[in-house]
């Protein structure tokens, strides 16, 4: 590929990557699971739709205990007394079905999040936002080196800054999302009771952003390899030059006459060869003399002919 499709190329990933950096951050899908609540107790509006079989809630004993379709338990393990509420939850916030399990109630998951360890979630922010901003900056320093007509060692600069940008953003987003996981995993055990889930696991948002780290580290290759395979070239065309001039150089710097008398021997056959030459074309001529007719030979005029 030449230069300019390797740079829409690394552009293009810097864009995927960008917008998927924004969407995780602004979403709360990065885990998901259920917790085990305790049912509360049915009031009067919803004994009825537990007698209807949405358990939602338990009724207790009152003036409906003679009713025929009493509350079942399961006295060993209790579980008609519990139901699994789904949550899901992100850097903001992390949000809980309600008990009748429509609708859902969000808080911020820095509050649920133990005290000795808001401090890493701010980092994480703090690195999440780094991320996104260094992404942004690298992507248009590649928009202007894509959109720049003039000379090469200008965009070759913007290369390199790009190249810089996108390696340290990618760099950032790597610590930012692993800070994420090893607070949410100390929330899991140290956080408060009511938000414990019993089950849970990374969900769509957390994909994105690894998604947008993959992205962006191949944005980053695609540039350095692009800029490495510039210079190169460069320097292969400056050791093509540097030899073409010490060629000339060399002729130039040889002194005339004897330099180049030398030179123009060295390109002319030996005397041996040309005395060879010579007299195998003197025997052939000597060899068709013989047969000369005698006409041909000159006519005697006397003294001048002696």
């Amino acid at each position: 590929m030449d230069r300019r499709r390797r740079a829409a190329l690394a552009l293009t990933l810097n864009v995927v990557a960008l917008a998927l950096a924004a969407s995780a951050l602004a979403t709360s899908y990065w885990c998901e699971g259920a917790r085990k609540a305790v049912k509360p107790p049915c009031v009067a509006g919803a004994a009825a739709a537990a007698t209807r079989g949405q358990t939602h809630c338990v009724r207790a004993n009152g003036s409906d205990a003679n009713d025929s379709r009493p509350v079942q338990y399961v006295w060993e393990t209790g579980e008609d007394k519990y139901v699994l509420r789904k949550f899901h939850s992100g850097i903001w916030f992390s949000c809980e079905q309600n008990v009748d399990l429509v609708g859902e109630k969000c808080r911020s998951f820095l509050n649920i999040a133990p005290p000795h360890e808001r401090g890493v979630l701010w980092l994480c922010i703090v690195a999440e936002s780094l991320y996104i901003l260094l992404l942004a900056t690298g992507g248009i320093l590649m928009t202007i080196e894509v959109c720049h007509y003039g000379n090469v060692i200008d965009g070759l600069k913007l290369n390199a800054f790009a190249a810089i940008f996108t390696v340290l953003s990618g760099l950032l987003g790597m610590v930012a999302h692993m800070m994420y996981t090893t607070a949410f995993q100390l929330t899991v055990s140290l956080g408060p009771e009511d938000w414990k889930p019993q089950s849970w696991d990374y969900s769509w948002s957390y994909i994105l952003a690894w998604t947008s780290f993959t992205a962006c580290m191949a944005s980053s290759v695609t540039t350095i390899n692009r800029y490495t395979k510039t210079i190169l070239e460069f320097k292969h065309k400056r050791r093509t030059i540097e030899k073409s001039l010490k060629i000339k150089q060399r002729l130039l710097d040889l002194d005339p006459p004897e330099q180049v008398w030398d030179m123009y021997i060295s390109t002319v056959p030996n005397a041996g060869e040309e005395l060879l030459d010579l007299s195998s074309s003197s025997r052939k001529l000597s060899g068709h003399s013989v047969f000369l007719d005698v006409k041909d030979l000159p006519s005697p005029q006397g003294e001048e002919y002696c």
